[in-house]
């Protein structure tokens, strides 16, 4: 007789949280993120069905219908994935939402919407799979294209790259972090971590198109990152139901508690001193990554739990709006007349 299979917390199985098989081309680094997706969302023990999973339009977007096969999905228009994340967030608290999203979806057709997404804090982890080319369109430089960067064809790009790392925290975003693809064991800690985090989670992630942008030259293939990835610390997280199994203490290891009650603890390696709750700190690491050949330091650069997300914000109740009668979300003509009222 077969032994069962290994379930979590509430009794379900990794295979109740994978999606339909992927098309996307062999070795993709997409393909590494979605498998993560499926094991962190697995650990974590979030009911599939209180997902909503979003997307706009690239090979980016094709992930999540390799995910959660009993989750929520919209796959919206190009660029326009935050205005449909923002919409759930407001109707149904209870959600949690992903976006998965690529580098032209957010940092070319999708900026506008991407950059009030993050100052309004809106509930979601927000991945960017990141591969510096548009890979539908044959592998055109996107706007996170290095400069220097060489396409497959021998071009070299001579414009400079959006960082939007640097961007999420200038404006306000509270949780922000890079990873690679190739480094599967640190971006399910982060992910585990953002997935307990109440706000926008900004997650850029080196993720390597094997088709257009793996060749000598190019910052963004596997080879580049693997020799200029750097870890800027050992990262893991605790959720609210298990007891810590690190010692704090040790090596100063930083403690970041979670609202939920989980714990994000990050201990600085060798030769790095980072504190990812100084925002000044995490710019200039970020500055100082793009001046020196285009390093990528991996991990949670920054992590401020205190800032109100959108639905605290705006004082939504806990009931999901879409749930409330009509008559409590429609005001009577008395009430509209006594606002009018009050602003003459």
């Amino acid at each position: 007789m077969a032994a069962a299979p290994k379930t979590n917390k509430i009794g379900l199985s990794v295979k109740d949280y994978r999606g339909g098989a992927s098309t996307l081309c062999k070795g993709c680094g997409h393909d590494v993120i979605t498998n993560t997706i499926i094991s962190a969302f697995y650990e974590m023990g979030v009911e599939p069905h209180m997902v909503a999973k979003l997307s706009g339009i690239g090979c980016s977007s094709k992930p999540p219908a390799y995910v959660l096969k009993g989750a929520w999905g919209f796959n919206s228009v190009h660029g326009r994935m935050p205005s449909i994340a923002t919409g759930v967030a407001l109707a149904n608290r209870e959600l949690s939402n992903i976006g998965i999203s690529g580098d032209g979806d957010t940092a070319s057709i999708g900026m506008g919407q991407f950059v009030h997404m993050l100052r309004r804090n809106t509930p979601c982890v927000y991945l960017v799979e990141n591969n510096g080319v548009y890979g539908l369109t044959k592998g055109q430089f996107s706007a996170t294209a290095d400069e220097g960067s060489v396409s497959k064809g021998g071009m070299a790009n001579d414009l400079p790259a959006i960082d939007l790392c640097t961007m999420a925290i200038e404006l306000g975003c509270g949780f922000v972090a890079r990873s690679f693809s190739g480094d599967r064991k640190q971006l399910l800690q982060i992910l585990k971590a953002a997935i307990a985090f109440n706000g926008t989670c900004m997650i850029d992630i080196l993720s390597p198109c094997v088709t257009f942008n793996n060749h000598s030259g190019s910052t963004k293939s596997y080879d580049w990152g693997k020799e200029h990835e750097g870890r800027i610390h050992e990262l893991g997280f605790v959720p609210n139901w298990e007891e810590p199994q690190v010692d704090f203490s040790e090596g100063g290891t930083v403690e970041v508690p979670l609202p939920d009650g989980g714990v994000v603890w990050v201990k600085p390696l060798e030769n790095t001193n980072h504190d990812p709750r100084d925002k000044a700190a995490a710019l200039t690491l970020l500055h100082e990554d793009y001046k020196n050949e285009h390093v990528y330091n991996t991990g949670i650069m920054y992590l401020d739990s205190s800032r109100e997300s959108l639905q605290d914000d705006m004082d939504l109740p806990a009931e999901p709006l879409w749930n409330m009668p009509r008559e409590t979300l429609r005001p009577s003509r008395e009430a509209m007349d006594a606002i009018v009222e009050s602003l003459r």
